[in-house]
């Protein structure tokens, strides 16, 4: 199965009432692109990420994007060796945490989905988020991607991350 054949799979079984009409988006994004996984896809691509939930579900790992300037969760584009939009995520958030170990929580469904502009010559990401737990005594470690990584407590995040980082944490808490 291709990355593009599961993300349409993984979209498809995606049940959020709140989102039906953003995963419908979604899903005519990709039967419109067939490069709609790939940052090469001008019109907008898919990106995966993670939030990460430290092993006593008090705090979240934060990074400060370099390009952005934000306190964002971590995550990414989608690259050749994915095998899975779950894989990808999880990729991503080992890579920009340095943290090894890290579990999906929910068996690997998306906690939410977010769209977002980004600037030219791409239009859009189609972020498919997930939340993973990291194991007990890791120690996180900032990537060349990051300005830093921080551990934040649930009521802190609003003051430091924009809504779509809120947005998933409640999301992510809602389902703990």
């Amino acid at each position: 199965m291709s990355l593009h054949d599961d993300a349409l799979r993984t979209l498809k079984e995606y049940a959020d009432g709140d989102q039906e009409e953003l995963r419908g988006l979604y899903l005519d994004h990709l039967a419109a692109y067939p490069d709609g996984m790939w940052k090469a896809c001008t019109a907008g691509h898919l990106t995966a990420s993670a939030l990460v939930i430290d092993p006593a579900r008090e705090q979240v790992l934060l990074t400060l994007h370099k390009k952005l300037g934000m306190w964002l969760q971590m995550g990414g584009h989608c690259e050749p060796g994915d095998t899975t939009v779950a894989r990808a995520a999880l990729r991503e958030a080992a890579e920009e945490s340095g943290v090894a170990g890290l579990t999906l929580l929910r068996g690997g469904t998306p906690v939410r989905l977010d769209r977002h502009p980004i600037p030219a010559p791409c239009h859009w990401h189609l972020d498919v988020q997930y939340a993973a737990l990291a194991p007990a005594g890791s120690v996180a470690e900032i990537s060349d991607e990051s300005l830093d990584l921080r551990w934040f407590g649930y009521d802190e995040v609003a003051n430091v991350a924009d809504v779509s980082v809120v947005q998933l944490l409640e999301r992510t808490r809602a389902l703990l």
